[in-house]
Parts: structure tokens; C-alpha cells; sequence
């Protein structure tokens, strides 16, 4: 499953709302990506409010050149989804938990 987002707009806190291009829109807690050097700087709310979609990357950009994969946010706003919790697995974002 190849994923974009289609727009995004900052709510409140780290809280992302976001619309991929297979029509689903849902709401992401990004926190728990801010970490490392490239992402810290995003717990500035100024900065991280600053957010848009690039429209050749199709995901979440900042202007200090951080981006996220659109899986990823994908996956952090739906991960409580049961029905998608094999495809989480299986993109490495949780442990396997779904019998065969």
C-alpha cells in the first residue's frame, strides 16, 4: 500500500489532522516522532504549527527540511484500527501480534 497525504493542518498540541489519497482523514498525535536532531526542534509549536504538504513529496514537511513518511502518519492515526494491525506489522511500525 502506497500512501500520501493530501493535506494536513496542526489542532492542537502535536495533534496533526490529516487526508490521505485513499480518502480516509483522521487525526495524528505526532509527539512521539519529535526525537532526535532533525525532529526535537519541532516541540517549538511555532515551528511545528508552521507545517504543510509538499506537493512532490505528498507528505508532512517543516521548514527545517524534517518530513515524515505518510505510513508512518498513517499509522499514528490509526493505529488503534484492528483491521489494520497486520499491515502495522507488517511495515515494522509494532511488534506482529496477529495470529496466522
Amino acid at each position: 500500500m502506497f500512501l500520501h497525504i493530501t493535506d494536513a493542518r496542526p489542532l492542537h498540541d502535536y495533534v496533526v489532522a490529516v487526508r490521505f489519497d485513499n480518502g480516509e482523514s483522521g487525526q495524528a498525535d505526532l509527539l512521539p516522532a519529535l526525537q532526535g536532531p532533525m525532529f526535537a526542534p519541532l516541540l517549538d509549536q511555532a515551528l511545528f504549527k508552521a507545517l504543510c504538504v509538499d506537493p512532490e513529496l505528498k507528505t508532512i514537511v517543516w521548514p527545517n527540511g524534517a518530513d515524515l513518511a505518510p505510513e508512518y502518519v498513517y499509522f499514528l492515526a490509526f493505529r488503534d484500527r484492528p483491521e489494520l494491525q497486520r499491515t502495522f506489522a507488517n511495515w515494522g511500525y509494532m511488534a506482529e501480534s496477529v495470529s496466522h
